[in-house]
């Protein structure tokens, strides 16, 4: 008769030094050890709860397994544990209506404790992403609440509501201390039925719920990891690992004497129980030694091993706990209990060595070594008691030629395999196109490039959708999607190009086509944009700016003001060179403009004014002096006063400027002389043919350039 014909549950402790197996029966809350077997591995083929030696892991637990087959029949499944190495830890929480459904059954919380998990598992997948992939699973998990309408409550069974919520923190181990606990069970002809943390085990026989609003650290002590759980207010708070034990007592032994590893593992045992050792070192010298030298010399080891439980407690607790749990083969090392009630701070009746001798729901049926019921039994049987409570069993399907395991829950997606396998989803979709952001007259515009395609999913080699159902055994070949097709943009496929500008300016037609500016340079309609580019596409709407397409001064058609002293009396002058019309009515530069209007410029007055235009009242009749320049005629206005801006001398043609002082001062000299004439001819006596001699005459006689003139005299200059 196989386990699975009866209420038999099967479970291993592989260990580090040894391998445990244990069969229990299940009648209602209380459990009963049918039977057991131990084994030592023959040599170190698991170091720190790692398997290094599959076969020979294997052999062992082959042994295990044929030893309890004998009175129990083919055994094919099992239930096994990890040691907490290289742990990580995620919390995560599921709420789901519940109003107007049945009463919840144990099967609706598992299913909403087994979905926190699987959220924990994606968010686990999506952080570790590409890099990590497939390096961890799921080993379990631990209830820290259930809720009910938002409130905590102890248990959900047969309770009503609007919501029901549950809590959990989940367990992950890298896969590569899984596999290799798969490869060995295989190895035996064994099926793994579930899978749980050591601690996670070992405090659901010694903690029961009840116990849990205590601040209690569990130290399992195996002989290459000591594993840790916290509890508190109720719940199963943390979990950690230190990657010490037992062993590393042993290795003192084993040097300090000269023994080999397995003689000083024994040793080591026989040092809880017994006054006096007894051995043989390699060099085949006998010695027997007080237990108590023996337990000195390894003080510093088990100080050191203390260190490291007690800061790790710290760590994961923050504070000191209530209390310590020692537990396991390595719980029994002489004065652990001590140094670690020292160096947490703890009182020594504190910290203390327990074994199955505190729980009630535990019954041996089978005569046990004296020693079993004691620390070295809590994990085994935790671990056969956890694959009911809180199993956690797997299947396993490939993707993308690589294994993956996924915990089972009532419905399994292709899509759950693919996050398990760290493969996100949204980064398999095709990429969109890229896109091109433009600002077309001052608006920003976004051209999106085409969607990316989704990835082609294929199943035993045929295509289905993410959410088809997952079996065991499935090959899952997932191929990404095609990125999209970048956006691609023209000037007339984002604005409309207006037609052109049709106008009259003093009767004259001109017609303005609209100015298409790209990055301020002009270009056609038809014009490929490109990701930031900046787009105008502009039409003279005002008569200033048309007048700027026509390079006209718009400054000729503004008012103009000029503050000035005239002979130190302030003035102001105020004028403007031309006026605008637009069909027939004055208008302004900043006047619309459309098609088929009529544009008429009227000039008023002069562009500039000048020292001649400001002449004060009696001071404009020029003396006229008409005199013969080189047989030309020439009229001499001089006028009876000179002209001064701003202190200096100046001509009547000079402009005037705002804030200019202007004066007019009376000649006293008005005599003209001959080199005045030079002011009213062209005439450049410099240029002349240097080789000759100038020769300078007034009415015929010899003269100079300071010769003085009147009306009527004949000018020459003459070269000879």
């Amino acid at each position: 008769m196989s386990e699975e014909q009866t209420n038999n549950i099967f479970a291993l402790d592989i260990g580090t030094r040894s391998v445990v197996g244990i069969i229990l029966q299940q009648h209602g809350d209380r459990y009963s050890v049918v039977d057991y077997v131990f084994r030592e591995h023959r040599e170190r083929s698991m170091v720190d709860g790692q398997i290094h030696d599959v076969l020979a892991v294997a052999a062992v637990i082959q042994q295990v397994k044929e030893a309890l087959e004998v009175n129990h029949g083919p055994l094919k499944k099992v239930a096994v544990a990890a040691a907490g190495r290289s742990l990580r830890t995620k919390r995560s929480e599921v709420a789901k209506e519940i109003a107007g459904r049945p009463l919840l059954t144990r099967s609706d919380i598992v299913a909403m404790e087994l979905e926190a998990v699987q959220l924990s598992q994606q968010e686990l997948a999506e952080e570790l992403g590409d890099e990590e992939q497939t390096n961890y699973y799921c080993v379990g998990y631990s209830v820290i609440q259930y809720l009910l309408d938002g409130e905590q409550i102890g248990n959900l069974i047969d309770q009503r509501g609007k919501q029901a919520g549950v809590e959990v923190i989940s367990t992950f181990l890298p896969r590569v201390v899984v596999d290799s606990l798969i490869s060995a069970l295989k190895r035996a002809g064994l099926e793994l039925k579930a899978l749980t943390l050591e601690p996670i085990a070992a405090i659901n026989v010694l903690i029961p719920s009840t116990m849990r609003r205590l601040n209690i650290a569990l130290v399992d002590i195996g002989a290459g990891t000591s594993d840790i759980a916290i509890t508190s207010e109720g719940a199963i708070t943390a979990y950690g690992m230190v990657p010490t034990a037992g062993d590393e007592i042993t290795e003192t032994i084993s040097q300090d004497y000269l023994l080999d590893f397995s003689i000083a593992e024994e040793i080591k045992r026989q040092l809880f129980s017994s006054e006096q050792v007894e051995f043989n070192d390699v060099l085949g010298f006998e010695q027997l030694l007080p237990s108590k030298q023996v337990i000195n010399t390894i003080q510093p080891a088990v100080q050191k091993l203390a260190q490291s439980i007690s800061e790790e407690i710290m760590n994961l607790n923050g504070r000191t706990p209530q209390a310590v749990m020692l537990i396991g083969g390595g719980a029994l090392t002489p004065t652990l209990d001590t140094w670690i009630a020292e160096i947490i701070g703890l009182p020594q009746n504190r910290v203390g060595i327990r074994g199955l001798q505190i729980n009630q729901q535990v019954d041996f049926e089978v005569e046990v070594d004296q020693d079993f019921d004691g620390p070295e039994s809590v994990t085994p049987i935790g671990i056969a008691i956890a694959a009911e409570q809180h199993p956690v069993k797997y299947l396993s399907v490939t993707v993308n030629q690589n294994t993956v395991r996924l915990f089972d829950l009532q419905r399994l997606t292709l899509g759950d395999a693919i996050l398990a396998a760290g493969l996100n989803v949204k980064k398999l979709h095709g990429k969109p196109g890229n896109e091109i952001n433009i600002v077309a007259n001052g608006k920003e515009l976004n051209v999106p490039g085409t969607h990316g395609f989704p990835p082609t999913v294929y199943c035993n080699g045929e295509e289905v959708d993410l959410d088809s159902p997952l079996h065991e055994g499935d090959d899952i070949e997932i191929i990404p999607g095609e990125d999209g097709i970048d956006a691609t943009v023209t000037v007339e496929d984002i604005i409309v190009t207006p037609e052109p500008l049709e106008v009259f300016v003093n009767e004259n037609s001109f017609s303005f086509p609209p100015k298409i500016i790209v990055n301020g340079q002009a270009v056609h309609k038809d014009r490929l944009l490109e990701d930031r580019d900046k787009v105008t596409v502009t039409l003279p709407t005002t008569v200033q700016e048309l007048f700027e397409e026509l390079d006209l001064d718009v400054n000729m058609f503004r008012s103009k003001i000029i503050h000035y002293l005239l002979n130190e009396e302030e003035k102001r002058l105020e004028f403007k060179q031309a006026d605008i019309f637009l069909n027939g009515q004055i208008a302004s530069l900043r006047s619309p403009v459309q098609s088929l209007d009529r544009i008429q410029i009227q000039e008023t007055g002069p562009a500039v004014i000048r020292i001649k235009d400001i002449v004060p009242e009696g001071w404009d009749n020029p003396n006229q002096v008409r005199v013969v320049f080189n047989d030309h005629k020439v009229i001499m206005d001089e006028t009876p006063y000179t002209a001064f801006k701003n202190g200096v001398a100046t001509t009547l043609e000079e402009v005037l400027e705002d804030g200019d002082n202007i004066e007019f001062k009376e000649k006293k000299d008005t005599t003209l002389l001959f080199n005045d004439i030079f002011r009213y001819v062209d005439f450049d006596p410099q240029q002349a043919d240097k080789s000759k001699r100038m020769i300078i005459t007034v009415n015929g006689e010899v003269a100079s350039f300071d010769t003085p003139i009147r009306d009527g005299d004949h000018l020459k200059i003459e070269w000879h």
